[in-house]
């Protein structure tokens, strides 16, 4: 790799550092191609993206962004997943260690927050952006579905009482 190429992916990297709502850095080493290219598929549908780079350039990158703290997880074979969804790249990272031994989670960083393992699965275990706003729509129109059908209940009632009555006559 020429430096002038290495000087674009560390300045392509250091933007990625300082404007992605999580990194998940994890040990690639033993995945086949096609588990690799595998995962990165699944994360760029959930709009992220999973980059390889030498540890000395990652760590390069690092430098003069606020989550310079996790320089110590760049050793080995590393894969940095990131996304702008800080659920979406540790949910996607995790279960794919799951299915596949070989990935191992080291740690990440959500902001200036540094994650442990621990904490990349506390964030994979909430539920995504998407899911959370389909629950807040979910709450918000309950109550007036409720209103609803409380306001149309004592109309219902007497119709049926009339109805009743109406039986009772005809029988």
């Amino acid at each position: 790799m020429e430096r002038a190429q290495k000087e674009e992916l560390v300045s392509s990297l250091n933007e990625l550092f300082k404007n992605t709502g999580v990194v998940v850095v994890a040990h690639y080493a033993g995945l086949t191609v096609a588990q690799m290219t595998e995962l990165r598929q699944k994360v760029k549908e959930a709009g992220g993206e999973v980059k390889v780079a030498k540890n000395r350039l990652a760590k390069r990158a690092l430098g003069g962004t606020e989550i310079a703290g996790i320089e110590d997880l760049f050793s080995g074979p590393t894969c940095i997943v990131s996304s702008d969804d800080p659920v979406a790249a540790p949910k996607i990272a995790v279960n794919f260690a799951k299915a596949n031994e070989n990935l191992v989670i080291l740690g990440g960083a959500m902001g200036a927050t540094m994650l442990d393992t621990n904490g990349v699965k506390s964030l994979a275990a909430l539920p995504s952006l998407d899911e959370l706003r389909g629950t807040m729509v979910g709450l918000l129109q309950a109550p007036a579905g409720k209103l609803a059908q409380i306001v149309g209940a004592p109309g219902g009632q007497l119709a049926r009482v009339f109805g009743a009555y109406g039986n009772k006559d005809a029988a």
